[in-house]
């Protein structure tokens, strides 16, 4: 069957704006879209608009996605000191006149309502991979400390709104480019230890530390409730235990293949909360039991690999570094939202990627994700 003149002058037309994509990495974005899709169905379908808002989520974060899949890792690097120092600026302006919600200062009303704290998750590490391209023939120690100086500021800024969730991403992202730019073992180790003791010394003595006449230096009486929760949910069973008792009930009731789509006793009885956005691996989870958890994990790990072979063969320093950090900023997503649901870390408002419902978030990992196409795309244009 021969093709017509105007299908291939339209092709011809078209296919450069097809081949900005990484196709091993589309096709991993475009089932998890899909899943996303089905499971905030089941999920919202008792909340109007919540499906089509998805969609229109989706459509938006996948178009971030393209228009910055066409724009060179050199041109990233140029932006990278302004958007961080916009997204200081706005931190500090929240800080000074944001709008309260639930008792956090999180938003600026512009015209728009505006969450900068989302800027920074990108804004750091390209300020950080910015940072030590400017100094890579020879980094010192120094150069640590004056990362840890810019990674120090947003990430207070942050955590002072409250917003332990995101500050906790954005740190996260920081520390993967400074590792990434060759941090020490001998520094990291130390680290590493005294949390595992943290970790330890609270089980221990949780009854004590838990204590309500206890307090927690620099940590809201929340804060300490929500990790105090962790331990043993059943102290508050209808209160601060509720959603990670619940979250429990409904992965462990999927058994092995699922109670059947749209068939969730948990989720469209109402236990589950947030059920379409932080807590929607609990409605997956019981609809399609370990089977599909084992499915959704392996494309988590497809992601996170296409990440690091493209951040292996990125073709620059800079780019090298932004797309390692990208990548494990899509891992940590992953990681803290599944121990989270599954009740292995406390609750701290972190989505699932590419499968939670929301705007903003959506739209930061759809950034991410263009960037990761940005470098890749490049390369070749590069090597050719």
């Amino acid at each position: 069957m021969t093709e017509r003149p105007w299908q291939v002058e339209f092709w011809r037309r078209f296919r450069p704006y097809l081949q900005v994509f990484d196709v091993p990495l589309l096709v991993i974005l475009g089932i998890l879209a899909a899943l996303s899709l089905v499971t905030v169905y089941s999920a919202g379908y008792d909340f109007p608009g919540r499906f089509t808002g998805q969609i229109r989520n989706l459509i938006a974060a996948f178009l971030m996605m393209w228009m910055l899949a066409r724009v060179p890792p050199q041109s990233l690097m140029r932006f990278a000191v302004p958007i961080y120092t916009l997204g200081i600026a706005l931190l500090i302006a929240v800080a000074l006149f944001g709008t309260v919600k639930k008792g956090a200062r999180r938003w600026l009303d512009i015209g728009l309502v505006i969450q900068p704290s989302e800027v920074m998750k990108i804004g750091m590490p390209l300020m950080l991979a910015w940072y030590f391209h400017k100094h890579e023939t020879l980094v010192r120690a120094r150069d640590f400390f004056a990362a840890a100086v810019l990674l120090a500021i947003p990430v207070g800024l942050i955590a002072k709104q409250p917003d332990l969730g995101t500050a906790i991403l954005v740190l996260a992202t920081g520390i993967y480019v400074i590792y990434f730019a060759g941090l020490s073992w001998k520094l990291i180790a130390p680290v590493i230890l005294a949390a595992v003791l943290g970790a330890g010394s609270l089980m221990y003595f949780g009854d004590q530390i838990c204590a309500p006449e206890v307090a927690w230096p620099g940590m809201h009486d929340y804060q300490k409730q929500r990790i105090c929760t962790l331990l043993d949910p059943t102290t508050d069973p209808l209160g601060r235990g509720f959603h990670t008792i619940q979250a429990a009930i409904a992965v462990g009731s999927g058994g092995v293949t699922g109670k059947g789509y749209l068939q969730g006793t948990q989720a469209h009885l109402e236990f589950i909360p947030e059920r379409t956005t932080d807590f929607i691996l609990a409605v997956y989870a019981e609809e399609f039991g370990l089977v599909g958890n084992v499915i959704l994990v392996m494309l988590y790990i497809a992601l996170i690999g296409r990440g690091f072979m493209i951040a292996l063969n990125a073709p620059s320093y800079f780019s090298r570094l932004l797309a390692g950090a990208i990548t494990l900023m899509f891992f940590t997503y992953a990681f803290v939202n599944m121990g989270m649901v599954s009740g292995l870390l406390p609750v701290v408002g972190v989505p699932l990627p590419f499968m939670s419902y929301g705007g903003t978030a959506l739209g930061t990992l759809g950034v991410g994700a263009g960037i990761l196409m940005s470098v890749q795309r490049h390369r070749k244009l590069i090597q050719t």
